[in-house]
């Protein structure tokens, strides 16, 4: 915090203020304090700290408008802001009339970066709303003056929450028990209150010079730098049998041309304690669901997924695409099981597996979030396999799934 001394409000007619007050205020603004704070920390109106900030556009008695004070900001390289030159380009097609879409696409950004920039640092002509004007210099400089805006630490800001890690960081605790400790003994003071994450990052992130051998001393591993829980590049297989991934397969389950190639997952219900198998073929959209009374263990699931794929002839047992869950850990014994070989989707990919997502979607309207599964029966579970399969498609030109299935298998006959 600056050095100032509070002075009494001057009140109307006070005289010219101090440049010194200018100062202190803006490095009270720097330093995170709120606009009402700092006015209230120097003495000042709160309409003067933002005609300080903003200027004044139409002074009274005729006097000359005053501009902004304008800090100097470093521009930023970083990819994450929009730079100078895209703003240029932002300018000059929208005086083409092109679209947000159209400027978004030229410029590799998401749409909503786009209009987001011009409504924040878009004007009005001359008072006028109902005229826009998007001055691309002016934008960067005011998109720059926004970006700096340090907030003091909580931790920092508060001498009894520090004061109360620090002492138990001397006894070993861990950040995680720290955390837990001051909810149990501060009940009522959300002030008090921190996640472990947050000293963690008070630690590794502000943490400099002598301080880096403290935090030595005070947590368990010793290191003075994060180490990522995981790297890709040395990312284990989840599995004892090595994935095969979604890239090897083959491209004739890619264009759907060819029928046989299926898609899973489960659907789970309350509490994971329950669950169901849906198997989702790619050409025609027929719908399999498996019955999985005992759990879904990576056993249970294989015996029911080998019950269920083999009364499938031959020729639409091509491949099966599930995500990387660990029911499907006996995936190898599966695939010598009923000649089918199984690809894995890559992570956090659902939409490798689109035509599955799309149905469990479909399947929640007769098996809600948050009921339990297990009260359903085979008899139940074909019911709605048929209902579903009985349904017609947009995708299929308005055939139901049975339909393009009985004509497939016709034509293989």
């Amino acid at each position: 915090m600056v050095e100032f001394e509070i002075r009494a409000n001057r009140g109307p007619g006070g005289g010219r203020r101090l440049s010194r007050e200018r100062v202190a205020y803006f490095e009270l603004m720097r330093q995170g304090y709120s606009r009402r704070e700092a006015c209230r920390i120097v003495g000042i109106d709160q309409r003067t700290g933002k005609r300080w900030r903003n200027g004044w556009h139409s002074p009274p008695n005729g006097r000359k408008p005053v501009p902004p004070i304008r800090g100097q900001v470093p521009a930023s390289d970083s990819g994450r802001y929009l730079r100078e030159e895209e703003r240029i380009h932002i300018a000059g097609r929208l005086r083409e009339h092109a679209g947000i879409r159209t400027i978004a696409r030229e410029l590799g950004r998401a749409p909503s970066t786009i209009s987001r920039e011009i409504h924040r640092n878009g004007m009005a002509v001359r008072g006028d709303t109902s005229r826009w004007s998007y001055r691309p210099h002016s934008a960067q400089r005011r998109a720059e003056q926004r970006r700096p805006r340090p907030k003091q630490a909580k931790i920092q800001a508060n001498p009894e929450l520090s004061e109360f890690i620090q002492r138990h960081l001397n006894l070993r605790w861990s950040p995680e028990q720290i955390s837990q400790a001051l909810q149990a003994c501060f009940p009522g003071r959300p002030e008090m209150h921190v996640a472990h994450e947050t000293i963690y990052q008070a630690l590794y992130v502000q943490g400099r010079g002598e301080l880096r051998r403290e935090i030595a001393r005070a947590l368990r591993t010793g290191r003075t730098m994060r180490k990522p829980r995981r790297q890709s590049q040395l990312r284990r297989s989840r599995f004892s049998t090595p994935m095969v991934m979604i890239s090897e397969r083959p491209a004739e389950a890619d264009d759907r041309a060819v029928p046989g190639h299926w898609e899973g997952d489960l659907i789970i219900g309350k509490d994971n304690g329950s669950a169901i198998g849906t198997l989702v073929e790619r050409s025609t959209r027929y719908l399999l669901l498996v019955h999985l009374p005992h759990g879904r263990s990576a056993e249970q699931c294989r015996d029911a997924l080998v019950s269920v794929i083999g009364t499938l002839p031959a020729h639409l047992r091509r491949s099966l695409t599930w995500d990387q869950g660990v029911e499907m850990g006996r995936h190898h014994e599966f695939a010598l099981a009923t000649n089918m070989p199984v690809f894995f989707c890559d992570p956090a990919s659902p939409w490798q597996r689109g035509s599955n997502e799309n149905t469990n979607g479909l399947l929640r309207q007769h098996f809600p979030k948050g009921t339990s599964l297990i009260g359903h029966s085979p008899e139940d579970l074909a019911a709605v396999a048929a209902e579903l399969n009985a349904r017609p498609r947009k995708t299929l030109d308005w055939e139901t799934p049975a339909q393009r299935l009985a004509k497939l298998l016709a034509k293989a006959s």
